[in-house]
């Protein structure tokens, strides 16, 4: 059937639709990675937006169900110039047409991705709509002023506290969407971990008496969760904190930085980014729309690492303050894996400077 992206600046491009047929609304933002569809088809972050693939062919691999980084799409939608239609792995449990289907959501192949990528590197970030009705003019509108990203995060986070079981060190996460990777690796590093809403006042996590806190990626605006910020102010300086992503973002917010949006963000897995401790190089995976400003801040905060392509900020540490945060996604899942050692420093941040002794 005949599909359609129509984007908010008025561009619209033509393709055929698979999966589901109900007409959808986001943010579309552009992922270079050239593999790794079905983590970021599941990853909470993308929460709301229609997420177009750069490379050619998508689907290729199939779909199994070990990889999923949460319980289902969060994607709004999935633009692509071309699906595989017989896709061969080993560990493949369903095609991807199939499994967008199942999920309900709007999949969009045999559009032109590189003029798409091209608008979107030139005109920024836009929202749009995926669809295959004949829309009005009134209707599109309508379509657009309705579309609420303030809420992403209600959506994401876990509605009940839950525990994975583990080792010595004490993990309590504030889930604002947290990818089921990070938990993995958390969990092989001997942390017993305690999953929170986000809405979890900052009393009650530290009446748990925590070793450590981790705030998780997530989608949306970090200055829309005031709340939020205002609780991680309450924590830090009495629990050290290590953040990912959003988590960075928010934590650096909650110090008295500040963020602001990125024209198309970074979303792939092929950013470099220098560690300034070791001096060393890392491919990196990415997905964000937001950054921290360097100029906002404060001293007593330091930068240990940045991206090379924009020398954007990917990382900050303060022993005074009790915290360190990462932008990128050391937990890859797509994407290369080399950055996992970032794991291993946030433990050995707790065991160096905050341990009981």
């Amino acid at each position: 059937m005949e599909g359609k992206l129509i984007l908010e600046n008025g561009i619209s491009l033509k393709g055929i639709s698979f999966g589901s047929k109900e007409t959808k609304v986001g943010q579309v933002v552009f992922n270079t990675s050239m593999t790794g569809y079905q983590e970021i088809l599941t990853d909470p972050s993308y929460f709301g937006q229609i997420v177009v693939m750069t490379y050619p062919l998508i689907g290729n691999y199939g779909i199994n169900f070990f990889d999923l980084q949460s319980d289902g799409v969060k994607v709004r939608g999935f633009v692509i110039r071309e699906k595989c239609e017989h896709p061969s792995n080993f560990r493949k449990e369903m095609t991807l047409e199939k499994y967008l289907d199942f999920e309900k959501i709007f999949g969009l192949e045999k559009v032109d991705t590189r003029f798409l990528t091209k608008t979107l590197r030139k005109e920024g970030t836009v929202n749009g709509i995926l669809t295959n009705e004949d829309l009005t003019e009134k209707e599109i509108q309508v379509l657009f002023q309705n579309f609420n990203k303030k809420k992403f995060v209600d959506s994401v986070s876990t509605k009940e506290e839950y525990e994975i079981k583990g080792g010595d060190i004490n993990l309590a996460v504030i889930d604002f969407g947290v990818k089921a990777n990070i938990l993995k690796e958390f969990n092989s590093r001997n942390c017993n971990i305690k999953v929170y809403p986000y809405k979890t006042k900052a009393e009650k996590i530290l009446d748990n008496n925590p070793d450590l806190v981790f705030l998780s990626n997530g989608p949306g605006d970090p200055k829309d969760l005031e709340e939020s910020i205002e609780e991680i102010k309450k924590i830090i300086g009495a629990k050290p904190i290590v953040g990912i992503c959003l988590g960075h973002q928010l934590l650096s917010l909650a110090v008295g930085g500040d963020t602001k949006k990125m024209k198309y963000g970074h979303r792939g897995g092929n950013h470099p980014v220098k560690d300034l401790k070791t001096n060393k190089i890392f491919i990196t995976s990415q997905n964000h729309g937001y950054i921290v400003e360097e100029k906002t801040l404060p001293k007593n905060v330091e930068i240990t690492h940045i991206n090379l392509n924009d020398n954007t900020i990917e990382g900050i540490e303060s022993t005074e303050l009790m915290f360190k945060s990462i932008q990128y996604h050391p937990e890859a899942s797509p994407g290369p894996i080399e950055s996992n050692y970032i794991f291993d420093e946030f433990i050995d941040f707790y065991r160096r400077n905050y341990a009981k002794k």
